[in-house]
């Protein structure tokens, strides 16, 4: 459908690893080649007016209006990828974006298990091993958990989407939320000695971005926001459990200099309910994004859902023809 009103509107474009992948270790990784992220990166300069988020908010409280073709750039879960590949190219081109990093991986140096499930399936090619090797952990924790036949969870989770296939979403719900937390984490900690490596700590320090270097992002004009302290799916924690989480992202951006200002949050796994939207409301933030599927339109969209594009919507060279995600709004 046509968009009519473009002065309302805004893209949010997300990415998470953006790194040189091809010639790395894990090759298999699902994310963005640096090279194609710079690639669209010219495209989107060629098409849209880049905004901040604090411009953003400000469009929201009805203080300023956002140019046509206004587009904001938002980069989830905290990698280094982003400080070492995305900053440099943002400053360079006088850009500013949005950061999500969570409280723990930043802050405690630990791997969250999102990650680690990431790079297991970097590391196997071979997806159906994969399945066969948690299944067998299932099957010996049955009795001990109480749990549902394979077969049931199969039949519940073995669902393909746009990105990936039956068994890769199997292998990521099962170790997401379906399992038993407890047996959850000692299934995805083995399988991760199995196929990457005993090392976690080293591996974090390697993957994350640290708190100096958020804040010498934020001096450089970029934003930073809450995402969770263990990449939580929100809506599956209870409201007393939503309540310390937010608590605690609220007083991390704190501590790293983030402006009261503009307090922004991006919901883990595009997970919420109506509790997440009123406790990150009480603790002052703005607004936040999820993981649907679309055009923000500031008069339409309620704040705290706003939703987003995957850099997988746009092309990665500036000669590609424009889309229809940008077709639309023009």
């Amino acid at each position: 459908m046509k968009i009519v009103d473009a002065t309302s509107c805004l893209t949010i474009v997300s990415y998470h690893y953006v790194r040189p992948i091809r010639d790395s270790q894990y090759a298999s990784i699902k994310g963005l080649e640096k090279t194609d992220f710079e690639g669209q990166m010219k495209y989107i300069m060629r098409h849209y007016n880049v905004v901040s988020m604090e411009h953003v908010v400000a469009s929201i409280r009805g203080e300023e209006q956002l140019p046509q073709m206004a587009l904001l750039l938002t980069f989830d879960d905290g990698f280094s990828d982003h400080y070492l590949h995305v900053f440099p190219h943002l400053v360079q081109h006088g850009i500013s974006a949005a950061f999500y990093p969570s409280v723990s991986p930043t802050v405690e140096r630990k791997m969250l298990d999102v990650h680690k499930i990431h790079f297991i399936l970097a590391c196997e090619s071979n997806k159906i091993a994969l399945v066969d090797s948690l299944n067998e952990h299932i099957e010996q924790a049955r009795e001990s958990f109480d749990l549902e036949p394979i077969h049931v969870y199969e039949k519940d989770y073995k669902n393909p989407n746009r990105y990936d296939s039956g068994e890769v979403i199997y292998i990521k719900r099962m170790l997401q939320h379906a399992l038993p937390d407890l047996l959850r984490k000692e299934i995805t900690d083995n399988m991760f000695g199995k196929f990457v490596t005993n090392d976690q700590s080293a591996f974090a320090d390697e993957l994350y971005l640290n708190e100096e270097q958020l804040k010498i992002m934020i001096a450089e004009g970029m934003h930073v926001g809450g995402h969770g302290v263990h990449h939580e799916w929100l809506n599956h924690c209870d409201k007393s459990h939503q309540e310390s989480i937010v608590r605690d992202c609220r007083g991390f951006l704190d501590s790293i200099g983030v402006s009261s200002q503009y307090m922004t949050f991006c919901y883990p796994y595009g997970a919420y309910n109506d509790d997440t939207k009123a406790i990150i409301a009480r603790h002052g933030f703005d607004l936040a994004m999820t993981t649907e599927v679309g055009i923000t339109d500031l008069c339409l969209h309620d704040n705290y859902m706003l939703p987003r594009l995957d850099t997988n919507d746009l092309p990665k060279s500036s000669q590609a023809e424009t889309v229809s995600w940008t077709r639309n709004l023009m």
